[in-house]
């Protein structure tokens, strides 16, 4: 049963989780827009959800090295940062910058609208199953 549920909301978890990383991508962006020689990332959002969905998110972590018997092991979270592409401008700046303010904005006010219908298609599942589950 749980198989079922996970695998109902497998599609909006990942998108969910891909869009907060779009968002944190382009608000990065944003704030580097007056930093000489930034250049502007994203990603290919579509590309990455059918990844994301056909084969899980891929959790790797680090293993920290320990120089004394008595150290604790531990494990670190590695973020996946290597899929992002550089955009290209379609006016170049003189400092080097490829930001354009009005690009940013109109791909962090979209990210942030899907992001809020991909929470309302959630609620409304989850509303639909509560309702088949409730006498």
């Amino acid at each position: 049963m749980i198989d079922k549920l996970d695998a109902a909301f497998r599609f909006h978890r990942e998108a969910l989780h891909l869009r907060a990383e779009r968002q944190e991508v382009l608000a990065a962006n944003i704030a580097h827009a007056d930093t000489p020689n930034y250049k502007a990332r994203d990603f290919d959002f579509g590309a990455r959800l059918s990844e994301a969905v056909e084969r899980g998110r891929a959790a790797s972590s680090v293993s920290m090295a320990t120089t004394s018997s008595r150290h604790l092991a531990g494990q670190a979270q590695a973020t996946a940062n290597h899929d992002l592409q550089y955009r290209v401008p379609h006016q170049s700046s003189l400092d080097g910058n490829t930001v354009e303010m009005d690009v940013e904005r109109v791909a962090f006010a979209d990210n942030a609208l899907r992001y809020e219908s991909n929470l309302t298609l959630i609620n409304a599942k989850i509303k639909s199953l509560l309702s088949a589950v409730q006498p």
